[in-house]
């Protein structure tokens, strides 16, 4: 009997990522989509990505290929409200973008600062006393993200946003058709608010997974960006790869992506003996080395997989 996937379609849904997100894949995904497996969309019918972040790589093979399951994850619990709230709220959440964007957009200057800070002072409010998931949050998310600095997600030790606003002319804080595609695209994909290892029950042999965590900063200048509450040291670092071996045991095609210590020390094999038994690719990306913008440069960064 033939096997009609959730995913289905009469024409192919192109989405691509709703915000800008540090670290985010989109100068590294020709590279990272020249490594999908050639049996993904047939005997591969699964999708997996554990640290979910902007989704550039989740989006291109949600654009490409026909699947059974899809599972995303991450341990941001405001990233994850708003994947939700895009895939089961798009149309509220559009019409509170669009009036935000109509009140700020013709603002001068002085009167976008009041209106940023007020916005992001709500956004805190409602971060720090409403767990659940909650639309206006994701719409706060949204706005935040499109009027910051630098797109940056960074929090205090208390979890309280503190991004500055940014200086963009004419921001486009509601991009209408790609939320639309975006929340067609995202309808049978499971979303979890968890840790990666929650992801262990549903990766298997059919199963392609994409790792991309936070990195492993050059040096202690470039370590300025916290995502969540929860910081990612080596330690983290190498319970993730033992986890990694477990998936890997599992029969799961893998994919995982960091930073290249030899960047700044040639003889730093932290990866190199982390994960000696996968294939380590080193492919070129423009990252800054630190936080001034004139050392921005092409350097190099790891893709690992688990198969030739």
């Amino acid at each position: 009997m033939e096997n009609f996937s959730l995913f289905e379609k009469e024409e192919k849904i192109e989405c691509k990522p709703f915000i800008k997100w540090v670290g985010g894949k989109g100068q590294l995904l020709s590279q990272i989509s020249k490594l999908y497996p050639i049996e993904l969309g047939k005997t591969i019918s699964k999708y997996a990505e554990i640290f979910i972040g902007g989704g550039a790589v989740l989006f291109d093979i949600l654009s490409k290929y026909k699947l059974d399951e899809v599972y995303i994850s991450d341990k941001n619990l405001e990233l994850i409200n708003t994947y939700k709230t895009i895939r089961d709220n798009v149309d509220i959440l559009i019409k509170s973008l669009k009036e935000m964007e109509e009140k700020y957009v013709p603002m001068n200057n002085e009167d976008r600062k009041v209106y940023y800070y007020e916005r992001r002072a709500e956004y805190n409010n409602l971060k720090i006393n409403i767990e659940e998931n909650n639309i206006r949050k994701a719409a706060l998310f949204i706005f935040l993200n499109k009027t910051c600095f630098n797109g940056l997600y960074r929090v205090n030790k208390k979890g309280e946003y503190n991004v500055p606003m940014g200086a963009y002319k004419n921001p486009k804080i509601c991009d209408e058709e790609n939320l639309k595609n975006v929340s067609l695209a995202l309808k049978n994909v499971k979303i979890i608010y968890a840790d990666y290892r929650e992801s262990k029950d549903f990766i298997d042999n059919k199963t392609f997974v994409y790792i991309d965590p936070p990195y492993r900063p050059l040096n202690p200048t470039s370590s300025f960006t916290s995502y969540t509450e929860n910081d990612f040291s080596d330690k983290e670092q190498i319970e993730l790869a033992e986890y990694i071996d477990v998936l890997n045991k599992k029969g799961a095609k893998i994919v995982i992506s960091n930073s290249d210590p030899k960047n700044t020390n040639e003889n730093d094999n932290f990866f190199d003996d982390l994960y000696k038994n996968y294939n380590i690719n080193r492919v070129k990306a423009n990252r800054m080395l630190n936080s001034k913008a004139n050392s921005r440069g092409e350097i190099n960064e790891l893709l690992i997989t688990n198969y030739k």
